[in-house]
């Protein structure tokens, strides 16, 4: 008799950087969020999530109220880039000037 292996859902806490998948993506993403704000520079470079807006608007359409401000912020290089999107929480005392 053969077994099968459960469904393997991509959890927030054993979503390894490696695991390209969108449903990994989104778990790392709202694993992140759960802690602060992050920006669309650190989940490209910290999350390996490289459009951070396409999970941002499938979180928001699981329910997830996320935020987005534009800010001008630099990247680890230096390098200046404007209108840059922080994602927070909505109502977890994340949100940024």
């Amino acid at each position: 008799m053969d077994k099968k292996k459960a469904d393997q859902q991509a959890s927030p806490k054993h979503s390894s950087v490696e695991n390209t998948t969108t449903q990994a993506q989104r778990a790392r993403l709202l694993d992140a969020l759960e802690l602060g704000p992050i920006t669309t520079i650190d989940a490209r470079s910290r999350l390996n999530i490289m459009m951070p807006a396409a999970r941002v608007k499938e979180l928001r359409s699981l329910g997830h109220p996320i935020v987005t401000h534009l800010r001008d912020l630099y990247d680890d290089q230096g390098r200046r880039h404007s209108r840059v999107a922080v994602y927070y929480l909505a109502g977890r005392g994340q949100e940024v000037a």
